[in-house]
Order: C-alpha cells, then sequence, then structure tokens
C-alpha cells in the first residue's frame, strides 16, 4: 500500500467505481500528477462488465469503438469479434490493469477523504426487483441477469423464465433458448432489436487496426459518441426511393447504425420515425412464425416511438419464438398475479419455473447515487436535494455541494452515449477543471445555481421538442425524476464543445454565451464580432482557418457558442 493510500488526507481525488470512466480517469489524472484512489465496492475491475456474467451478454457497440483510445492499450491486444462477448470485455480490463498499473490505486471495503470527488458509479446501479405476492416463498433459483454468479448457472433441462426484454433480457433469452427444457418470456413491452451482423477476426479477416486512429478522433464529434452519426437532413429532403434505399442500407451494416445513423429527425419528427418503425416491422415479421406471436412482438401500431427504449442487437431472436419449447407470455394483457413455491402465475396461466431471471433493469441513472450518503458541507444530502426533480449543471456537477464531479451520470448524455467515448469526453473536462484550479491557485469549484437551473431548462426544452416523452423509459424514467418530468439524460449527445475546440488549438476562450442576442449587444458596444454557423463537426473543422486568420493566436475576448441544437449541444470548457 502506497503512503497515499495509507493517509487519506494525501489524496487529491478519490473515484466511486472502477468501470470504464473510474479507470480511464484514473490514468487521466494520474498522468497529470494528481495523487488518485479509486474505490468499489465489486472484487474486481470493470463496473457493470464485472458483475454482467449472464449468459449471452455481449457489447453492442462495435469494436474499435467500444474501448478507450489510450496508445498503450493497442499494444499486445487482438479483438476476436465484432461485437465481443463479457468475457472478452472482462479480459480487456486485466489488460487495461496489466498495461496501466492500475491495481496499485484501487481499493475496496476503505474509507477516504479527499478534497475532491468523483462519482463513477453509472448508471446501471440500483436493480429493479418485482414486487409479486409470494415471490418470497419461490423455492427455484431467483438471479438478476446483472448479479449473474462468476462461476455461471446450469440452465441446461430447466425451466427458464426470463422478465423483461431490454438488451440484457434479450441477451439471456437466446443464450438459454438453446439448452433450457422450457423458456418462457415475459414481456412488458417489445424491443424494437436490430440483427446484430456479427464479424470473427482471424489471420484471414484480420482486426481493422489501421482505422482505430480515426475512429478514436471522430467519435467524440457524434452524437452517441461513435465514429458515425446521424444523416445530416430530415427525411422529407429525400425522395420516398431514397428513404426506402438508405433505410436498406443502414439495416444491412448490422449495428446500431439504423437507430444512431439514421435521418436527424427520427427523434423529432412523429412522421420520420413511424416510418423508421414500419420498415424495421416489414423486415422483422416474416421472421416471426406465429401470427399471434407477430402483433405482440412487432404490433402494428408502435407502443412508444422507435428508438426511444434501449435497443438491443439480436442474433436470432425472433426465430427463437418459433420453437416449441420457447413460450412468450405478454404482461400487457396477461399480467403476473402472484407467485408460488413452484410457479409464476399469470392471469390466465401458471408457469412451473425452475430458474428466474429477473432482467428487471434499474433505478436508473440516480439510484446508485441516492444509494450513498453524499452531504455538503451544510449536511444536505444529495438524496434530498434531488427529492423535486434531479438538478445538475452539465450532469457533471451540483450547485452546493462543492468538489463533487460525477461521470456517467443524470442530465448528461448517458443512456445515449458509448461508455468508453463518454469517459474520455467527460474525464478530459474534470481534468481540464482541476487543472485550471491548480494553475490558478484555487481549491474549490462549485456550479452556481443560476447555471444549473440554465443547464436544468435546456435539457427539459431539448427533451420537450423530442419524442422521448411518449416513452417515459430511459430517457424520462417513470420511477426517477417524476415530480418535474424533465429527462433524466441530455438528449443532446456528446458532441464536443467548439469551445473546447478552440481551446485545444491554442485561441483563449474567456467566456462563452448561449443567447444569439449576445452577438448584437456586443456590435452595438462595438466589438467586432465573427459568426460562425456550424452545423455539424466538419463545418466546426472548416471554420478554423478563417477564425485563426482573422484573430490569430493573440486570444479572443469573448467565444459566443451557439452550439446548442437538439443534435450538436455541446459541453461549455473553461
Amino acid at each position: 500500500m502506497s503512503k497515499d493510500q495509507q493517509n487519506p488526507t494525501a489524496l487529491d481525488v478519490l473515484i466511486v467505481g472502477a468501470g470504464f470512466n473510474g479507470l480511464y480517469q484514473l490514468w487521466n489524472l494520474r498522468k497529470h500528477g494528481y495523487r488518485v484512489l479509486v474505490i468499489e465496492r465489486g472484487s474486481d475491475m470493470g463496473g457493470v462488465w464485472h458483475w454482467n456474467n449472464y449468459p449471452g451478454a455481449r457489447v453492442d457497440s462495435e469494436i474499435p469503438e467500444y474501448e478507450l483510445s489510450i496508445p498503450e492499450l493497442q499494444e499486445d491486444w487482438t479483438w476476436s469479434e465484432r461485437f465481443p462477448a463479457g468475457p472478452e470485455i472482462q479480459r480487456y480490463f486485466a489488460h487495461m490493469d496489466q498495461k496501466l498499473k492500475l491495481r496499485p490505486d484501487c481499493l475496496f471495503n476503505t474509507r477516504f477523504q479527499a478534497r475532491f470527488l468523483l462519482l463513477a458509479t453509472g448508471f446501471a446501479e440500483k436493480r429493479n426487483q418485482p414486487d409479486w405476492p409470494g415471490l418470497d416463498e419461490f423455492r427455484g433459483r431467483i438471479v438478476h441477469s446483472s448479479f449473474w454468479p462468476r462461476e455461471g448457472i446450469n440452465l441446461e433441462d430447466k425451466r427458464v423464465a426470463v422478465v423483461g426484454t431490454g438488451p440484457s433480457g434479450v441477451q439471456v433469452a437466446e443464450a438459454a433458448s438453446k439448452v433450457a427444457r422450457q423458456l418462457i418470456v415475459f414481456q412488458r413491452r417489445p424491443n424494437f432489436a436490430l440483427p446484430m451482423t456479427q464479424v470473427r477476426y482471424d489471420t484471414a479477416n484480420p482486426y481493422p487496426r489501421d482505422q482505430f486512429q480515426r475512429i478514436f478522433d471522430e467519435r467524440g464529434d457524434h452524437f452517441c459518441g461513435l465514429s458515425w452519426d446521424f444523416i445530416q437532413k430530415n427525411a422529407t429532403e429525400d425522395s420516398p426511393a431514397q428513404r426506402q434505399a438508405t433505410y436498406n442500407r443502414l439495416w444491412d451494416e448490422g449495428s446500431l447504425r439504423f437507430w444512431l445513423g439514421a435521418y436527424q429527425d427520427i427523434f423529432f419528427s412523429e412522421q420520420t420515425n413511424r416510418e423508421a418503425y414500419d420498415f424495421w416491422r416489414a423486415k422483422t415479421l416474416p421472421r416471426i412464425k406465429n401470427p399471434e406471436q407477430r402483433e405482440i412482438l412487432a404490433p402494428a401500431v408502435p407502443p412508444y416511438p422507435f428508438g426511444t427504449k434501449r435497443i438491443a442487437l439480436e442474433q436470432a431472436y425472433f426465430e427463437m419464438f418459433s420453437q416449441d419449447h420457447v413460450d412468450l407470455v405478454d404482461l400487457q394483457t396477461t399480467p403476473v398475479t402472484h407467485a408460488t413455491k413452484t410457479t409464476i402465475c399469470t392471469t390466465s396461466q401458471a408457469f412451473e419455473v425452475d430458474i428466474l431471471v429477473l432482467a428487471t433493469g434499474f433505478d436508473l441513472i440516480t439510484g446508485g447515487l441516492n444509494q450513498i450518503a453524499i452531504k455538503n458541507g451544510q449536511g444536505k444530502l444529495l438524496s434530498d436535494y434531488w427529492a423535486t426533480g434531479i438538478s445538475t449543471y452539465l450532469g457533471m456537477t451540483v450547485a452546493g455541494f462543492p468538489n463533487l464531479f460525477i461521470q456517467y451520470g443524470p442530465q448528461a448524455p448517458t443512456t445515449f452515449c458509448n461508455g468508453p467515448a463518454c469517459a474520455e469526453v467527460q474525464g478530459n473536462w474534470v481534468r481540464d477543471c482541476l487543472n485550471y484550479l491548480r494553475d490558478h491557485g484555487l481549491s474549490t469549484i462549485e456550479a452556481s445555481a443560476q447555471a444549473e437551473q440554465e443547464w436544468v431548462e435546456l435539457v427539459h426544452q431539448l427533451g420537450a421538442a423530442s419524442l422521448l416523452p411518449k416513452s417515459k423509459t430511459s430517457g424520462i424514467p417513470k420511477n426517477v425524476n417524476h415530480i418535474n418530468q424533465s429527462p433524466s439524460c441530455s438528449p443532446g449527445g456528446i458532441g464536443h464543445a467548439l469551445a473546447c475546440e478552440f481551446h485545444r488549438r491554442g485561441l483563449r476562450v474567456l467566456a462563452t454565451a448561449r443567447n444569439t442576442d449576445d452577438i448584437q449587444d456586443l456590435s452595438l458596444l462595438g466589438i467586432e464580432t465573427l459568426e460562425l454557423v456550424v452545423d455539424d463537426a466538419e463545418s466546426v473543422r472548416r471554420c478554423f482557418s478563417e477564425v485563426e486568420t482573422r484573430v490569430g493566436h493573440h486570444g479572443l475576448d469573448w467565444l459566443i457558442n451557439n452550439a446548442y441544437d437538439p443534435l450538436h449541444f455541446s459541453f461549455p470548457c473553461l
């Protein structure tokens, strides 16, 4: 144990959570001279991937999108698949530890004090459990998908029930269908799952290492933290024939592109959204052989807008239901009434069950944070501060809670974001804040109440302009932030701030503003202004030569940052 670990007061930053966010920030801040410690309640690194041991667990962001861009991690490491399974992700974390020497600064079951607290607990921390009468008397095995034992569970020749059809439920069901004597899938609402086109890498089909740097450079500029983005036009700007060709091209990619790489108004136009759903349904219906199941799995009228509930990538999920030993239970028409010692009972039938798999999700975003007794200097709990609704600045700081940073948390782009990319974008922002404080001899940082309120209003405006409120799932969970009904995640994505781009290029940014009226106000004061129309990442890059020609490298007095729109919002930069 190092001296810093023995002496809590010697720490600069305490990080809670050893997933992508926490470990990237450990490496990042340690490199800049900070004394950092990560504490983790699990027995090893990996965050959600430490717990995701259920059969079929697999990442749905393709490689190399779903990895950190740290150069050392590319050495002596080759992925075996385009969409790696859970065990390979766990091996990647072990490789990360081996290359970056992280473990000496990670501890468990320990109490510490530090100048800065960084919560990297993730958004899927507190598990949801059904409250069915009699469930406590059930004698079969009950396991939550996110708490699957590392030694595994033998599903062979068992009667297995899977409750929930989110990504975890889809993956568990696919795996269980191959070995279980009987599989019963309890569905509350359908998952508009997309087909996964898996690619296995070997000497004949090598891992595309030459594309890494381009992908790492581009993914931070895009909505979901991937190297591709929405098509930069509305669907109606193309003819019907052009749209069908586009949908087919995206479908053939075999990834999340049909969802997060579609027309830019898919989350804002009911017409565009419904057209995408109808295309999905037309592709999916032929794969569902049972006519009654077709309306349950792919109904004629979607129960929520396409893509506003987390979409899974599947491998023969819909074909699975045509097998005689697989049953589908529609909880909308036949809800569960109770459990007995051996059965799960609905209004129409009792199912004998040996193993009950709860793929029932989480108290998203704030559930894990509210489990921690986080108090400010006045003794107020963060959970009490949020009792009337989530309120943050940038989704990363909270007014009244100085020196507290949150990554992958509420009112950030969390549920829409590729985890490793979000870890780097947010992690670098926190690092820049700490460097600024250190360079200027400052000891504390705290969001103002006004800035926090402006951010909350912005998140609310973006959410209200979208189709997310019609879903009441990950964008606006029923069980979180139900009072003020603002989205618990920012619908703006993680596009890099224009201000941060200027900052990295050596142009001094003293302030930012969101209001276009500021340009007119400055002109009235006789201050020369240069207005830049920035529609996408490429136009950001094109504008720099013009700016540098006009102002040189001597610095701007003001940067009017108007990069806030429903598809390309940005993080302000110090």
